[in-house]
Formats: structure tokens, C-alpha cells, sequence
């Protein structure tokens, strides 16, 4: 089982799926519309360690992370 954590201000509770690379993770999150405007432009970690390959093989009981931009002083 895989945990997707939504950072910052997208607000949404961890989830847990079955799933073996990124590429599945973006194909599960496109189908929530109050997802789909930071799919694009968020930054992805896999256990706290940034990630740009949507084919990275996923273990079971890794934590993915959604990072959305933010700014702030």
C-alpha cells in the first residue's frame, strides 16, 4: 500500500492506494477535479526525496507527496 499526502493548500486528507509507479498515481488523481489544477504544477516526493520520473518504481509502504508552489516570505 502506497500513502499520497497533499501538501499546503491543497487541503485534502492521505490516501492509500495500490500502485505500482507515478504514472498510475497521476492516472488515479485526474479523476478528481479538485486535483487537476495542481497535477501540473505541484513537485512529487517519494520518501521526502523530490522525484521528476513518472515511471519510478513504487514499494510497498512508501509515502508520495504532492508539494504545490508556494510563495511567502
Amino acid at each position: 500500500m502506497i500513502t499520497i499526502e497533499f501538501l499546503g493548500p491543497i487541503n485534502k486528507k492521505p490516501l492509500q492506494v495500490e500502485i505500482t509507479n507515478l504514472n498510475e498515481l497521476s492516472e488515479i488523481l485526474k479523476q478528481d477535479e479538485s486535483l487537476k489544477s495542481w497535477l501540473n504544477n505541484s513537485a512529487v516526493a517519494v520518501n521526502d526525496t523530490l522525484v521528476k520520473d513518472t515511471n519510478y518504481i513504487l514499494n510497498d509502504g512508501d509515502k508520495v507527496s504532492l508539494l504545490p508552489p508556494v510563495c511567502g516570505g
